[in-house]
């Protein structure tokens, strides 16, 4: 399996486990918000995102290289208080990823680079959008 499939098995398997707020629908699958029961929510679509790469060694015949690749959170919310909830889920997320930044091993480092919410138009309905650059390093021939 690539580092790039690690890491996000690991973003679900750890998001899978958080418990505030405990997430009841998450995949790396888009779905139709519209679909899902009000015991779906909060839940959560992982997909993975654009990624930069750099060599670090050069020559030979296995080349050392950097990537710094996003991996793109949408959420959802449901109930009446969709601030409170939507800053619940974010502040949730950013926690359980930062408990390990190195992805179980398979990257340097995590950091939350980007948050976006929806403004008000899904409502009763809530929507974040939390993008999360992992940083990580790898063998050419290994990835």
């Amino acid at each position: 399996m690539s580092k790039r499939e690690s890491i996000a098995g690991n973003i679900v398997t750890v998001l899978d486990a958080m418990s505030s707020p405990e997430l009841k629908k998450i995949t790396r699958e888009p779905f139709e918000v519209n679909d899902l029961s009000d015991a779906q929510f909060p839940a959560v679509w992982i997909s993975t995102g654009d990624e930069t790469r750099s060599d670090i060694t050069i020559g030979g015949s296995s080349i050392t290289r950097q990537g710094a690749i996003d991996y793109v959170l949408v959420g959802y919310v449901k109930g009446s208080s969709i601030d409170t909830a939507r800053n619940a889920l974010i502040e949730g997320i950013e926690e359980a990823l930062d408990d390990d930044r190195t992805r179980g091993g398979y990257s340097k480092d995590t950091e939350t680079t980007l948050i976006e919410v929806d403004n008000g138009d899904m409502f009763p309905v809530g929507a974040i959008r939390v993008t999360v650059s992992v940083t990580y390093e790898y063998t050419t021939g290994s990835t």
